[in-house]
């Protein structure tokens, strides 16, 4: 009673030959590190430090303490920029950004600010020249001339 070996194809081995299968079985054993067992599995968890650039304004206020420093503004707003940048520098990433923040808004306030006074200034010279010019034209008119 020689009978040849029956084979069985179920539906992930269909149409398969026998060692492929085998052979792909050991190569996701391979891949995934094993069985997993029914023993605990430890985690370990690893704390890196986040390389986000966090802007610190410094070159804003900078330029807004030398051009443009509406009533100290953009020199408190250079400060807290340091400031923002020394707590960046040691890792306090909550101080940073609090300490940006608030330069930030300084920074704005002191912008916002230096530029409606030179809008003013621009207005006040160009009435004022053209209230004595109108001056000096009704002068001209009333006298003669020179």
């Amino acid at each position: 009673m020689n009978h040849p070996p029956q084979t069985f194809f179920t539906s992930a081995n269909a149409g398969l030959p026998p060692d492929y299968e085998r052979l792909k079985e050991e190569h996701e054993v391979a891949v995934l590190g094993g069985p997993h067992g029914s023993a605990s599995m430890t985690t370990t968890v690893i704390n890196m430090p986040r390389d986000i650039s966090l802007p610190d304004h410094v070159v804003w206020s900078l330029f807004n303490t030398l051009f443009m420093n509406f009533c100290c503004l953009g020199f408190i707003a250079y400060a807290y920029s340091v400031k923002s940048r020394d707590r960046k520098m040691v890792g306090d990433v909550t101080g940073a950004q609090a300490y940006a923040s608030t330069a930030k808004c300084l920074n704005i306030c002191a912008l916002v600010f230096s530029i409606l006074t030179a809008i003013v200034l621009i207005i006040l010279f160009a009435t004022s020249s053209l209230v004595a010019y109108k001056a000096y034209e009704q002068q001209m008119k009333n006298h003669g001339g020179f």
